[in-house]
């Protein structure tokens, strides 16, 4: 067998294991049967089974592995729209049926995204089988009717068309039907177990719990008076004490909290089966057991516990020696895949860590119960009776409107009121606004919406926290990728290297177009497609020999000196796709059109890749390339990928999108076949990402709104066995995307103004961070994207102020951005680069650096055109051995096996002499020692959990002295709207 000599650096191998996840990592599916003392059988049931990794070593060091990706999933602040963006603001409202004569009612609402100048179309379309929420584009030229906004929810044809409806009631029944995906408060069962009680009536029996037992309640919230509670009360009685005197209580992340605890709850002597306990816990989707004994004593199991309601078990152990916490998470069988997955191994040592683990773990875990067919077709049912309801109360009404005010449905949502009826329709907007806002003031006083996150957030670094790259970039980026720690963008001003804190290099002048590119440091290559139409052609270039004419010429090269670097039959190419994973071989699939040319790197006569050494670096590498097969296409692809088969002998893919189709393609045989159809009048084609779980290929094919998981199973006989799978998904974007990134366990998509971070299990949301005039600009290792300044807010103006201005009609003037430099009258905005390092995405980190190409920092010499030309060294590179070291080193510290630091090797004793960014052992963040600042999403002011208290830990305090503000395009996003945080 041919050995593999395809050897990479540490940011392309991170870059290319980034899509590889498992699901092993949330457990695995178990048949769990329960018996009596006599062995005989009492129930069984099948249940995913989440107890840390497998396979893993369980004699690690507990509570060393500090998580990142401890999140809310589907949170409320970003997810009830109609609390947030529509009530009390002007805003339309549209009822309708479709062609199943089935209602619908439409929502629409021009507001500005948090203030960050960047208005959209926030809309909610209700329907039987849920609510689809979509943000469109304001445009001020372009006129937009309900009609395309249905279109771009997939809805084209209607029964009766869409009518607006006037009354401001109409927004108490819509907020009731946005309380039907669940509530925002959460109630939680706690079982207390002795050592060796194997039955529910056992453990529902115990009157009191020991001292262990007590702590962790008070762990995990207050003990609070049930007479006279006034806060969420979970179904207990706050009148006559009949469900006992005292509970737990707490408010986690805006979210309020009771918890049933049985040892609280009434006792019975003459009632065995404490029918009064059970009758809450047993009514509970998820049950906290806490369990008394040793590790070797006999296990809790869902079977032992009579309840076709409950659907999760979290399994809480307490070891007074390490006075630590082990979790065990079972899901009933049913339950979708939630987070975050259990770390191996499931002990914590850091209580507080542990609390919050848990809290976000059981309020995901319900939040997916209710996605069970159990609770979604009750769930349904109600909704299309509601909605019904309503529909039948307001068609009576619609009829004795006046016709010209229903013609609206068809012009502009937002439209100028008829100057006759001017008088009259500002009134009925100013009652409109003012119900709605005294529902919002009446709905947040009961309890029934999230706090707001100024007083609920923690002070935390999250994993997508972008850092200050290049402040006042002022060229047009076509395309970008890595290299080491630069970044070479082609702009409109040439090939550009960019070096955080330093100059600008001009590789290439503006001659050359490059219109994408690859930089690949493992084969010292840099891959190109340039110019545009017939002119088009795939160049190759030693990054060796680039690095050496930046050293030693003073002409910068132009598109005229690049004939030897042109690859054979690629002219009139427009597309071009290469393996991302690393594999036996480079191969590189290039459009032509209708065709697809498959070009590969030779191999030497000892079986391994030429490389730049085997050969002079000033000779092109053009000859190491050879020219494989030809595969003819019926349309040309749009969208192109390969993917790698399990052997990588005739069973490599290529993935294509044209027409209203995603096909897979056999490299060997050219055979296609059709891998899914979208059903659609208007596609758009986003991207198809190849993605490994456990091995096995996957894609990601995403396009408008949707994002979908397939399944890919290698070719059989010439043919792909693609068939529906159980770990087949999909979810949809709340805006149409132009890029999607995946970095497991997270799926980020960009759009014009935001950042969505969704999970890649799951494909639930987690965070969407507002980025005003935002441009992906590279994302195969870091991601580095463009944006404009952070706005100035207004920090003088009270919340009261704030919340009483009304959403306009059209969009009002806003306040300059600020400017790094002073900026005159009329000046485009200037605009940043933004670095989110993978690392932190992923979850692995590399201890040594990878050295720029523009290191070490010399005296620059700057050209006419104002781009600095300076000497560049050779970039350090990593052998095999070096990086498998690196990574089974920096996985073992972190699980707690090692306490030394990593050696350094011989390669990584030359470090900078003025290191630009140390990393804190504690917080796991980035501290700044320059001007170069952390760029932070987080809000940090506040500590998060019950006390809602002020951290005075002093390393945190520490930290927050040492931390300055940085322009960043990152804003808190709260519950209201209005109610906004500037991080500068």
């Amino acid at each position: 067998l041919m050995e593999c000599f395809y050897f990479s650096s540490v940011s392309e191998d991170l870059g290319c294991r980034r899509g590889e996840f498992s699901r092993k990592h949330y457990g695995s599916v178990e048949l769990l049967i329960s018996s009596d003392a006599d062995g005989a059988i009492q129930r069984a049931g099948r249940f995913r089974v989440e107890n840390g990794s497998a396979g893993e070593n369980a004699d690690y060091t507990p509570g060393t592995w500090h998580r990142t990706d401890v999140h809310l999933e589907n949170p409320e602040y970003h997810t009830r729209w109609y609390f947030k963006y529509f009530l009390g603001k002007v805003h339309q409202n549209y009822v309708g049926t479709d062609a199943e004569k089935n209602p619908f009612f439409l929502s629409v609402v021009l507001s500005d995204q948090n203030n960050q100048r960047v208005p959209q179309y926030h809309s909610i379309l209700w329907r039987k089988t849920g609510t689809q929420k979509i943000c469109l584009p304001y445009s001020p030229t372009k006129t937009l009717s309900v009609k395309s906004i249905l279109s771009a929810m997939s809805l084209d044809k209607f029964e009766k068309s869409p009518r607006e409806i006037f009354h401001p009631e109409i927004q108490k029944d819509l907020l009731v039907l946005e309380e039907q995906e669940g509530s925002v408060n959460f109630k939680f069962g706690v079982l207390y177990a002795k050592d060796g009680q194997l039955t529910d009536d056992e453990m529902f029996s115990n009157e009191t719990g020991s001292e262990s037992f007590q702590r962790f309640l008070h762990l995990l919230g207050d003990t609070i008076p049930l007479k006279g509670w006034t806060g969420y009360r979970g179904g207990l009685d706050t009148k006559n004490d009949t469900t006992g005197t005292c509970s737990i209580y707490t408010v986690f992340q805006g979210h309020e909290i009771m918890f049933h605890v049985s040892t609280m709850l009434p006792y019975s002597r003459e009632n065995k089966q404490q029918v009064e306990r059970k009758r809450h816990i047993g009514n509970d989707i998820v049950t906290i057991v806490f369990q008394e004994g040793e590790e070797s004593s006999p296990a809790f199991k869902p079977s032992m516990i009579r309840s076709h309601f409950t659907h999760i078990f979290a399994l809480v152990r307490y070891n007074k020696q390490n006075d630590s916490y082990r979790l065990k998470i079972f899901s009933e069988e049913s339950v979708p895949l939630f987070g975050p997955p259990l770390p191996s191994p499931p002990v914590f040592t850091n209580h507080q860590e542990f609390r919050d683990f848990v809290l976000v773990k059981l309020i995901n875990g319900e939040k997916a119960t209710l996605e069970t067919p159990t609770f979604s077709q009750k769930r349904q049912r109600t909704l299309d009776m509601l909605i019904r309801s309503l529909y039948q109360d307001l068609m009576p009404d619609l009829h004795k409107v006046n016709n010209m005010l229903n013609r609206r449905s068809f012009s502009d949502v937002l439209p100028e009121s008829p100057k006759s009826t001017r008088k009259k329709e500002e009134a009925r907007q100013a009652e409109f606004v003012r119900l709605g806002q005294a529902l919002k003031l009446k709905t947040t006083v009961k309890g029934d919406a999230t706090a707001n996150l100024a007083t609920t957030s923690f002070c935390k670094k999250e994993p997508w926290e972008s850092q200050s790259f290049c402040s006042n970039f002022p060229h047009e980026v076509v395309c970008a990728d890595s290299w080491g720690q630069s970044l070479l963008v082609s702009t409109d001003a040439g090939i550009l290297l960019i070096d955080d804190g330093q100059p600008s290099v001009q590789v290439f002048d503006k001659t050359l177009q490059i219109k994408q590119m690859h930089v690949l440091e493992a084969l010292d290559l840099l891959i190109a497609r340039t110019d545009k139409g017939k002119d088009s052609r795939l160049l190759v270039f030693r990054l060796s020999a680039v690095r050496k004419d930046m050293e030693m010429k003073q002409m910068i090269r132009s598109k005229y000196d690049c004939r030897e670097n042109k690859l054979e039959r690629t002219k009139g190419c427009h597309l071009y796709a290469i393996n991302t994973h690393h594999s036996s071989e480079l191969r590189i699939v290039v459009a032509i059109r209708n065709k697809l040319l498959l070009i590969t790197k030779k191999y030497n006569a000892h079986g391994t890749l030429t490389s730049s050494s085997l050969l002079s670096p000033s000779e092109s590498p053009v000859e190491e390339f050879q020219y494989i097969r030809e595969i003819c296409l019926s349309d040309p692809p749009v969208v192109m990928t390969l993917v790698d088969g399990p052997t990588g002998d005739s069973d490599n893919m290529i993935c294509v999108a044209y027409r209203h189709q995603f096909d897979l393609v056999n490299e060997s045989t050219g055979e296609s076949c059709k891998l899914h159809h979208v059903e659609a009048n208007k596609v758009n084609f986003v991207a198809a990402i190849d993605v490994y779980e456990d091995g096995e290929a996957g894609l990601l094919l995403c396009y408008n709104y949707v994002c979908q998981y397939r399944k890919v199973y290698p070719f059989n006989g010439g043919s792909p066995l693609i068939q529906p799978s159980a770990y087949d998904f999909h979810f949809s974007w709340n805006q149409v995307p132009y890029a999607v990134v995946c970095a497991f366990p997270y799926i980020l998509a960009f759009t014009t103004d935001s950042i969505e971070i969704r999970l890649v299990v799951n494909g639930n949301l987690v965070h969407t961070a507002v980025v005003p005039e935002l441009q992906l600009v590279a994302s195969r290792s870091d991601i580095y994207f463009k944006a404009t300044a952070a706005v100035s807010g207004s920090s003088d103006s009270s919340s009261k102020e704030l919340s009483s201005r009304s959403s306009p009609q059209t969009p009002t003037a806003y306040e300059m951005p600020e400017c790094p430099l002073s900026s005159l009258e009329g000046e485009v905005p200037c605009k940043n680069l933004y670095k989110i390092p993978l690392s932190n995405l992923v979850g692995r980190s590399v201890e040594r650096p990878l050295k720029s190409p523009l290191a070490p920092k010399v005296i620059a010499t700057t050209t006419s055109s104002g781009i600095a030309s300076l000497p560049v060294t050779h970039s350090l590179s990593l052998s095999r051995m070096e990086i498998k070291e690196i990574a089974s080193r920096t996985r073992k510290e972190l699980l707690g096996l090692l306490d030394d630091p990593i050696p350094k090797t011989e390669s990584a004793q030359k470090p900078k002499k003025v290191p630009r960014r140390q990393s804190d052992p504690k917080q796991g963040a980035v501290r700044s020692t320059s001007s170069d600042r952390i760029i932070s999403s987080s809000f940090e002011g506040y500590s998060e959990g019950r006390h809602l208290s002020t951290s005075s830990d002093p390393d945190t305090l520490a930290n927050r002295e040492e931390s300055s503000p940085s322009s960043c395009p990152f804003q808190l996003i709260s519950l209201y709207d209005e109610d906004i945080i500037d991080l500068k």
